[in-house]
């Protein structure tokens, strides 16, 4: 279905990256797993190519909210596989503090890897997306797929940097969307509620340490917010973003679409 495409995925290391690494390499993608960890990069790497036999991987570690770096890698990246024509900006952080508790460096921080780091990347892979979706013979489509989340259509109190930042990465969708409409790129947002990640693990840590309430008490109150009274899995996510990269999805542009069990219809 997408054979031949070269994927990148931030944060591939682990959680929704991990997954959606999985389902674009099963439906015939060529990878490059960008992260910060390279020995996380390297053990996704090994558990992918058990599952997909002859894939073709590059491995990309990087800090996102570093320019030069991102710069550096994405041009490895391409030099490997080729141009990128799907991004899936997945790298993301998100801490918990009370607003008048919220110093400049972690609102930098949550800025920095969580809008910043998807601007660098994009920026990084466009000019070679671009060329190989006008090339001769109708090109082959460009994919970004940003992946926000729920507070980036709503608030949630005590994580307001965070917040700032996923309603930046939605801002940033509509506005590259409409930049891009008329090349052959699309450009969309998914936007997952708490999701059986890292990120959740330290949310359910956080809840016992300052409310004394157990592992399973504080993951079912995360779980509630879900009309569905379930936590969202990585790979509901990746079907997603999958269903984003296919042909056919060529008028989904500019979205930003919530994967929450219904929480945002409330």
């Amino acid at each position: 279905m997408l054979r031949n495409r070269h994927a990148l995925i931030t944060g591939a290391g682990s959680g929704i990256g991990a997954a959606i690494a999985l389902t674009l390499a099963q439906h015939g993608c060529c990878l490059t797993l960008a992260g910060r960890s390279l020995d996380r990069l390297q053990q996704q790497a090994e558990r992918l190519r058990e599952e997909v036999h002859n894939l073709a991987l590059h491995l990309a570690p990087m800090d996102v909210s570093n320019e030069h770096a991102v710069q550096a890698a994405v041009q490895q990246a391409e030099a490997r596989l080729g141009p990128v024509n799907i991004l899936v900006n997945n790298a993301g952080q998100a801490h918990s503090q009370p607003f008048m508790r919220t110093d400049a460096t972690l609102w930098r921080q949550m800025l920095d890897v969580n809008l910043s780091g998807t601007f660098h990347v994009t920026q990084a892979v466009l000019p070679a997306m671009l060329a190989a979706a006008s090339s001769a013979g109708g090109g082959t489509p460009g994919r970004i797929v940003n992946i926000a989340s729920t507070a980036g259509l709503m608030g949630y109190a005590y994580v307001c940097a965070y917040v700032a930042a996923k309603h930046g990465v939605v801002g940033l969708t509509k506005a590259l969307a409409l930049e891009l409409a008329t090349k052959n790129v699309t450009v969309n947002a998914l936007c997952p509620g708490y999701t059986e990640t890292d990120i959740v693990q330290d949310a359910v840590r956080n809840i016992v340490a300052k409310t004394g309430q157990s592992e399973d008490q504080a993951r079912a109150a995360l779980a509630a917010r879900n009309p569905q009274q379930c936590l969202v899995q990585p790979r509901q996510v990746a079907h997603s973003v999958l269903w984003l990269c296919t042909p056919g999805s060529d008028a989904l542009n500019g979205q930003s679409i919530a994967i929450d069990g219904g929480e945002n219809a409330g």
